[in-house]
């Protein structure tokens, strides 16, 4: 039991070591880094494919598995959303399109 615990103590602190270099390693030298201007242009397009690479999956796959159905709240949110994001160009509205249509679809009527 003391073992178990030593080990979750010692993880802990790694973890947290290696976060704090991680996040802290640009911040540790005095002048600014060079960066090729070609990473600089790929690094605005970071956090779109981070997002990306969470919400794709959410939306077409339950527990692993490709969605069977067209019956499923998801698809007709996204379209809402999607269609109302290249009219509008509101992130806000975006997202609260997107559920006005999962909400309903999806607690009442089961999809």
């Amino acid at each position: 039991m003391i073992w178990y615990t030593l080990e979750m103590i010692i993880a802990t602190i790694g973890l947290a070591v290696i976060t704090v270099v991680t996040r802290a390693f640009f911040m540790i030298s005095d002048k600014e880094l060079p960066m090729p201007e070609w990473l600089r242009r790929g690094l605005k397009y970071a956090p779109l494919a981070a997002l990306s690479a969470v919400i794709v999956p959410e939306l077409f796959m339950t527990q692993g598995q490709f969605i069977h159905t067209l019956m499923d709240a998801r698809l007709p949110a996204l379209a809402g959303a999607v269609i109302y994001y290249y009219t509008k160009r509101g992130i806000l509205g975006t997202i609260l399109v997107g559920m006005i249509i999962y909400l309903p679809l999806h607690i009442g009527l089961g999809w």
